[in-house]
């Protein structure tokens, strides 16, 4: 790392500390075993968080998405894929748990509002707003509303939707 961490957010800038962190996404296929295993490579890589995501299938993807077949070797439907990859609040209170004995941040891009409430009670120091849900009026409110700093995907949107968020972190001090 290139300096002693800080232990404020706002004392991290290029010219100050640069902050890294692993992407794990859902390349953890499920399991908390491989979870915690990415995790374990990015302590020892001397990262300082790791970022995972959070979705409620059923309000993402809709019944027409997630009944659709979709043959692999673990599953036939989309349903069971997608099932197969979301990790439930008790195992992101493992994940939680695991971090805090490893001394590494930890934190979830969620993908819908009711994710973005059940994160919230491991109160982590910034959010990340993912491309997909970065046109996402109500989610984009909400999270500003939580007045932490956000890093915010833009790969999806056009020059008006990047100036709405702008504009709605603003309104919120943020």
């Amino acid at each position: 790392m290139s300096s002693p961490r800080p232990k404020d957010f706002s004392e991290m800038a290029n010219d100050k500390y640069i902050y890294i962190i692993a992407e794990i996404g859902i390349n953890h296929n499920g399991s908390i075993d491989i979870a915690k295993q990415l995790i374990d490579i990015a302590v020892e890589a001397d990262c300082d968080a790791v970022k995972f995501q959070k979705r409620n299938i059923d309000i993402v993807y809709g019944e027409k998405v997630l009944s659709q077949e979709r043959k692999s070797p673990w599953v036939n439907t989309q349903r069971e894929q997608k099932e197969g990859l979301e990790f439930s609040l008790d195992q992101y209170d493992e994940i939680n748990d695991y971090c805090q004995k490893n001394a590494i941040d930890w934190f979830a891009s969620s993908w819908d509002l009711e994710s973005q409430k059940q994160m919230r009670k491991y109160d982590f120091p910034f959010n990340k707003i993912a491309s997909a849900m970065s046109t996402h009026r109500e989610f984009i409110d909400l999270v500003a509303s939580e007045k932490k700093p956000t890093f915010a995907s833009t790969g999806m949107t056009s020059i008006s939707e990047i100036n709405f968020l702008v504009d709605t972190f603003e309104k919120y001090n943020c």
